[in-house]
């Protein structure tokens, strides 16, 4: 350690040890039964220490950017934990003893090598924020469409090709990233997302949109730059409250009309 950390305290409830290139914990970290936020990120763990699963009042747990490789079963301990942040750790699985997190709400997994999620994941009904951005995913998993509550998901940056039909039961969510995939079509039920508001879909492969984008009554902003589109349905026109509509790199050759209707509302065009 760069400094000498004071642990005499048993009632600390926030401990800071990131980016300080240690690979092992202080001692005394077992006897902080009231610590409920402890990062470890940036550092050279190559295991998770022991200790960290005897704090019984953790609700948020940084592990970032350190050379685990693993996320062990023992995390599922932490049944408190409502803040989870695992990226850059060069996993390939995520444990099926995530779904033991019940009162988990962020779960940052994003920049692995994850090519598949555990189908446990589907059981954390309060979680609100997922990041599994830059991994391998080829396809959003199942299990995800099955997390209701979820307001946030970014699934950018893992060759996803198509999404499931079941992403309609994802009623929740607010603001949808699937940026820099392989998509070539939304399915119809993407209009079953009644309270989304941002929709991300640059550097993708789509040629089209669905009609029932006209449904999504709360869209303030579709980002579709770097698609494929040479037509563009009027159903998008119908959007009332959309701010930014950003066209921008397809191969619209002649923009629809109803364009400058958007603008004269004050919907900001990029073309």
């Amino acid at each position: 350690m760069s400094e000498a950390l004071d642990l005499s305290d048993s009632g600390l409830r926030w401990l800071d040890l990131s980016g300080r290139g240690v690979s092992e914990l202080p001692p005394g970290v077992e006897r902080l039964q009231r610590l409920e936020h402890l990062s470890l990120r940036g550092n050279r763990f190559e295991a998770i220490p022991d200790a960290v699963w005897r704090l019984p009042a953790l609700r948020s747990l940084s592990l970032g950017e350190n050379p685990l490789g693993e996320l062990p079963e023992e995390i599922g301990e932490l049944r408190g934990l409502r803040e989870l942040y695992v990226h850059e750790l060069g996993l390939e699985r995520l444990p099926e003893a995530i779904g033991a997190l019940g009162e988990l709400r962020v779960l940052d997994a994003g920049h692995n090598r994850l090519a598949a999620l555990p189908d446990a994941l589907g059981s954390l009904s309060r979680l609100d924020v997922l990041y599994v951005h830059d991994n391998r995913l080829g396809e959003l998993p199942e299990c995800v469409t099955r997390l209701g509550g979820l307001t946030y998901l970014n699934a950018s940056a893992n060759g996803i090709a198509r999404l499931p039909a079941s992403i309609g039961r994802m009623a929740e969510l607010i603001e949808l990233r699937l940026l820099d995939n392989h998509l070539s079509e939304l399915p119809a039920e993407i209009g079953d997302l009644a309270h989304l508001r941002e929709l991300h879909l640059r550097r993708n492969r789509l040629t089209a949109l669905p009609e029932a984008i006209a449904v999504l009554r709360e869209l303030r902003l579709l980002d579709l730059r770097a698609n494929g589109l040479g037509r563009l349905t009027a159903a998008v026109a119908e959007l009332p409250r959309l701010e930014k509509l950003d066209l921008r790199w397809n191969r619209l050759v002649d923009p629809p009309a109803w364009i400058e209707g958007l603008r004269e509302r004050g919907c900001v065009v990029l073309l």
